[in-house]
């Protein structure tokens, strides 16, 4: 129910700055990580950074999907649940204009799902090495796959989520980290593991790249600076 005497409340409105707070801290992090040529480091990041704002900010949702979940279970008032939706994805797209002015190229905006494979650059005569550009191309298979892991990926978080909401502040934050962490490597190969529309809506904003945006899958970016060579024998 619609309660608007909530909004005279320092309560109501200390809720929506944490829910905003978090959620910039929260995808900045990601982003700066993902900077990083390792897999790895994103996950990891978004795991310590979940656990310790959960911690630190009173456990705020800072994830427009968790924030639906309790609004769809009840467990939010709705005023509350649009002013933390609002909340969250402008603190999304702060984060996201500030990584972009502070990395080159966009790096870590956009977080490339893909592998290597050797492309022919010139063409060269068989049997002669020559300079191989290393392309990226989707390693993760179809959108349907992708949509089938960052759903199990989202679920599993918000089960955690909610398991969690009557534990103490360290255990609730290990849980959450852990699934946060959990399912960015389970889910990051074929959709990007975002598991958070904010998380996705911000990159989305600042750099205009939309496609796949429904699955939150994070779109192949071209590498900044100059591209790698290698030699391939023909």
């Amino acid at each position: 129910t619609l309660c608007p005497q909530e909004l005279r409340s320092g309560c109501f409105w200390r809720g929506v700055l944490a829910e905003a707070e978090a959620t910039l801290i929260f995808v900045g992090v990601v982003l700066g990580a993902s900077a990083s040529p390792e897999p790895l480091a994103p996950a990891l990041a978004g795991g310590l950074v979940a656990g310790g704002l959960s911690c630190t900010l009173g456990a705020p949702q800072a994830n427009p999907a968790l924030t639906l979940a309790l609004l769809c279970t009840r467990k939010l008032g709705a005023l509350r649940g649009a002013a933390g939706l609002l909340a969250q994805c402008a603190g999304a797209v702060l984060a996201a204009t500030a990584a972009r002015l502070a990395l080159p190229d966009d790096t870590g905006l956009v977080t490339r799902v893909s592998v290597p494979i050797p492309c022919d650059r010139a063409g060269a005569g068989a049997g002669v090495l020559r300079p191989v550009l290393w392309q990226q191309v989707s390693a993760g298979g179809t959108a349907g796959r992708a949509l089938a892991w960052e759903t199990f990926a989202t679920f599993q978080l918000a089960l955690a989520a909610f398991a969690a909401t009557d534990r103490a502040a360290p255990q609730a934050g290990l849980a959450l980290g852990s699934a946060v962490a959990a399912g960015a490597l389970a889910a990051g190969p074929f959709s990007g593991g975002s598991m958070n529309p904010a998380r996705s809506l911000g990159p989305a904003v600042v750099t205009g790249i939309w496609d796949d945006h429904w699955v939150s899958r994070w779109h192949p970016q071209v590498p900044p600076g100059p591209p790698a060579w290698g030699c391939w024998g023909g």
